[in-house]
Order: C-alpha cells, then structure tokens, then sequence
C-alpha cells in the first residue's frame, strides 16, 4: 500500500489556510482536515457545559468525553460533537471569544495533535491536505510538503470579516490581532520553520494562491 501523501499547511488567522487548503484537496482529490475546527469545537463543548475556559484544569478534565468526529472529504465537510452537527455553531461569537484560553493548554494540545495525527492515519486517500497553526512544525513536521501560508495583515483582517459573522469589521481586526499576540506565545506561525515553503497570497485572488499551494505540492511530492 502506497503511503498518504501529507501536506501540512501553517500560517496566521486570515491567511485563507482553511478555504485555500480544502480547494486543493478537492483538485487534488484527495482528504483534507482542518484541525482548527477541533479546537473550537472543544471551546463550543466547554462553553454547552458551562465550563469555564479560563478554568484549565475543568478543561483537561473534559477532554474524556469529547466525543468529536470531522468530515475529511473537502465536498461533505461536516464537525459533530456527539450527535449534534456543530459546523456552523462552532464559527460564533461566543466560540471565538474562548479558543485562544483553550488552546494555549499544552494538554489540550498534545491530545488534539493525537486525535489529528490518527485521523491523518486512517484516511482511505492518497493524499490529506492538513492544515492549522502548528501543523509544519508539532503535528506533521515530517511531512513531505510544508507549506506557511501568509498574506498581510490589512489583507488577512478583510478576509476573516467576510468568513465570520456577526462581527464589525473593526471587532474582526482586533479580535485577529488578540488571537495571533496570543498563539504566538504557543507556537511560531508566523515564520517558516526550515524546509518550510512560504507561498504569500497577500497579492494573490483565490484561485490564484490555490493555484501556488498545487504547485509546491506537485513540485515537493512529484504528483
């Protein structure tokens, strides 16, 4: 059996890593998984249970029960926590507020960097497009294509205003600016680590940075 093909993509909030990534997959036909989703879907189950999350101990003490299952098929892309679909819920306000608390746990992220790194296992494709804050360097930093996905920041701001909803404009940027000061303090997103390609979007349209990621992916795995 032909082993999967891992593309691990990496970058800043707003950079386009999720819609970029999943339109490679699709052309690619190949798996794709966002791993960003585990972490707010957690933060989505903590805040049902009337957690605190700023509570790291309750938040470890959950994690047991945290039944979380994700599509890896770009065209059937769907988050469920238990039986509840959670895919729209978990892009919320309420949600957002509370994942950098939650992911700044290193328990919370040793278990979901296990939890991803079984899905990547168990995909019947032969290739999985993976991609998230850590992906190059923690969760896949032996995959054969890596890839830091950026743009600027004035750029990446009007991108995550049009992804998210119920947020001004003004709320998107400095809630983006939070999130990056803060997961920076975890992980290194913002510069590629060695082997590391750098594809920047900041002048690039969709189809245009899709195009880019294809081909660091066909030039680094000779597909």
């Amino acid at each position: 059996m032909t082993e999967t093909i891992v593309v691990a993509v990496d970058g800043p909030a707003g950079s386009g890593k999720s819609s970029v990534s999943k339109a490679a997959a699709r052309r690619l036909g190949w798996a794709y998984l966002d791993t960003g989703a585990a972490y707010r879907a957690l933060s989505w189950y903590v805040v049902a249970r009337q957690l605190d999350p700023a509570d790291s101990a309750a938040v470890i003490d959950s994690l047991p029960d945290f039944d979380y299952r994700i599509g890896t098929d770009p065209d059937t892309y769907h988050v469920f926590v238990g039986d509840r679909d959670v895919t729209e819920a978990i892009r919320t306000p309420e949600v957002t507020a509370v994942v950098s608390a939650i992911a700044r746990v290193p328990e919370v992220r040793a278990f979901l960097t296990g939890l991803f790194r079984d899905i990547i296992r168990t995909t019947d494709r032969d290739g999985i497009v993976v991609e998230g804050r850590d992906i190059t360097t923690v969760v896949c930093p032996d995959a054969p294509v890596r890839i830091l996905l950026t743009a600027d920041e004035a750029v990446r701001m009007a991108r995550r205003s049009a992804e998210l909803t119920g947020h001004s404009a003004a709320h998107v940027g400095e809630a983006l600016r939070r999130r990056d000061a803060a997961d920076s303090r975890v992980v290194d997103f913002m510069n590629a680590a060695d082997g590391v390609t750098t594809v920047d979007s900041t002048d690039l349209d969709f189809d245009q940075t899709v195009d880019a990621v294809i081909q660091v992916v066909q030039k680094a795995a000779h597909v």
